[in-house]
Protein backbone atom coordinates (compact mmCIF):
# COMPACT_ATOMS: atom_id res chain seq x y z
CA UNK A 1 0.00 0.00 0.00
CA UNK A 2 1.53 3.48 -1.08
CA UNK A 3 1.51 6.04 1.83
CA UNK A 4 3.07 9.48 1.84
CA UNK A 5 3.55 10.65 5.45
CA UNK A 6 4.27 15.19 5.70
CA UNK A 7 5.77 16.86 8.66
CA UNK A 8 7.50 19.71 9.51
CA UNK A 9 4.75 22.49 9.28
CA UNK A 10 4.20 24.99 12.08
CA UNK A 11 3.98 28.38 12.72
CA UNK A 12 6.57 30.57 11.77
CA UNK A 13 7.52 34.47 11.77
CA UNK A 14 7.47 36.33 8.83
CA UNK A 15 11.60 35.62 7.54
CA UNK A 16 11.63 32.72 9.36
CA UNK A 17 12.62 29.15 7.77
CA UNK A 18 10.98 25.32 7.84
CA UNK A 19 11.82 22.06 6.32
CA UNK A 20 9.06 19.96 5.64
CA UNK A 21 9.45 16.05 4.74
CA UNK A 22 7.41 13.80 2.95
CA UNK A 23 8.36 10.21 3.84
CA UNK A 24 6.96 7.38 0.95
CA UNK A 25 6.31 3.47 1.44
CA UNK A 26 6.20 1.18 -1.77
CA UNK A 27 9.43 1.36 -4.82
CA UNK A 28 8.07 3.40 -6.88
CA UNK A 29 9.26 6.74 -5.25
CA UNK A 30 13.14 6.23 -6.39
CA UNK A 31 11.79 6.50 -10.50
CA UNK A 32 9.18 8.57 -9.79
CA UNK A 33 8.94 12.49 -9.84
CA UNK A 34 7.96 14.39 -6.77
CA UNK A 35 6.04 17.44 -6.19
CA UNK A 36 4.97 19.78 -3.14
CA UNK A 37 1.78 21.45 -3.43
CA UNK A 38 0.16 23.88 -1.33
CA UNK A 39 -3.67 24.90 -1.06
CA UNK A 40 -4.40 28.70 0.75
CA UNK A 41 -8.29 28.86 2.45
CA UNK A 42 -10.39 30.06 -0.42
CA UNK A 43 -7.97 28.91 -3.08
CA UNK A 44 -6.81 26.25 -5.26
CA UNK A 45 -4.33 23.79 -4.49
CA UNK A 46 -0.99 24.84 -6.93
CA UNK A 47 2.35 23.03 -7.48
CA UNK A 48 4.93 24.70 -5.23
CA UNK A 49 7.82 22.85 -6.70
CA UNK A 50 8.66 19.57 -8.49
CA UNK A 51 11.70 17.54 -8.49
CA UNK A 52 12.28 14.55 -11.59
CA UNK A 53 14.21 10.96 -10.40
CA UNK A 54 17.55 12.79 -11.65
CA UNK A 55 17.14 15.68 -9.28
CA UNK A 56 16.01 18.07 -12.01
CA UNK A 57 13.99 20.89 -9.87
CA UNK A 58 11.00 23.43 -11.17
CA UNK A 59 9.49 25.78 -8.96
CA UNK A 60 6.59 28.41 -9.06
CA UNK A 61 7.76 31.71 -9.43
CA UNK A 62 6.61 33.14 -6.27
CA UNK A 63 8.90 30.45 -4.41
CA UNK A 64 11.82 30.62 -6.74
CA UNK A 65 15.38 31.92 -5.04
CA UNK A 66 13.40 30.88 -1.32
CA UNK A 67 12.34 27.37 -1.47
CA UNK A 68 14.51 24.14 -2.29
CA UNK A 69 13.37 20.85 -3.17
CA UNK A 70 15.45 17.75 -3.04
CA UNK A 71 14.93 13.88 -2.27
CA UNK A 72 17.05 11.15 -0.81
CA UNK A 73 16.19 7.95 -3.20
CA UNK A 74 17.62 5.62 -0.11
CA UNK A 75 15.02 7.13 2.55
CA UNK A 76 12.71 7.25 -0.21
CA UNK A 77 12.12 11.03 1.23
CA UNK A 78 11.45 14.17 -0.56
CA UNK A 79 12.17 17.15 1.34
CA UNK A 80 11.00 21.16 0.56
CA UNK A 81 13.43 23.71 2.66
CA UNK A 82 11.30 27.13 2.51
CA UNK A 83 13.24 30.25 3.65
CA UNK A 84 11.89 33.71 3.98
CA UNK A 85 8.53 33.04 4.48
CA UNK A 86 5.80 35.46 4.04
CA UNK A 87 2.40 35.79 5.11
CA UNK A 88 1.22 34.55 1.89
CA UNK A 89 3.09 30.89 2.15
CA UNK A 90 0.17 30.60 4.57
CA UNK A 91 -1.68 27.04 2.96
CA UNK A 92 -1.67 23.20 3.68
CA UNK A 93 1.32 22.00 1.93
CA UNK A 94 0.80 18.30 0.28
CA UNK A 95 3.10 16.05 -0.86
CA UNK A 96 2.29 14.38 -4.50
CA UNK A 97 3.67 11.31 -6.25
CA UNK A 98 3.32 12.77 -9.97
CA UNK A 99 1.17 10.78 -12.52
CA UNK A 100 0.66 8.23 -10.13
CA UNK A 101 -1.85 10.18 -8.36
CA UNK A 102 -0.56 9.50 -4.42
CA UNK A 103 -1.26 12.50 -2.17
CA UNK A 104 -0.09 13.08 1.79
CA UNK A 105 -2.79 14.20 4.00
CA UNK A 106 -1.10 17.70 4.55
CA UNK A 107 0.77 19.57 7.10
CA UNK A 108 -0.10 23.36 7.98
CA UNK A 109 2.33 26.12 7.31
CA UNK A 110 1.36 29.07 9.28
CA UNK A 111 3.40 32.28 9.06
CA UNK A 112 2.45 34.95 11.05
CA UNK A 113 4.10 37.62 13.54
Amino acid sequence: QVQLVESGGGVVQPGGSLRLSCAASGSFFSVNPMGWYRQAPGKQRELVARISSGGTTNYADSVKGRFAISRDNAKNTVYLQMNNLKPEDTAVYYCNAIFLGYWGKGTLVTVSS
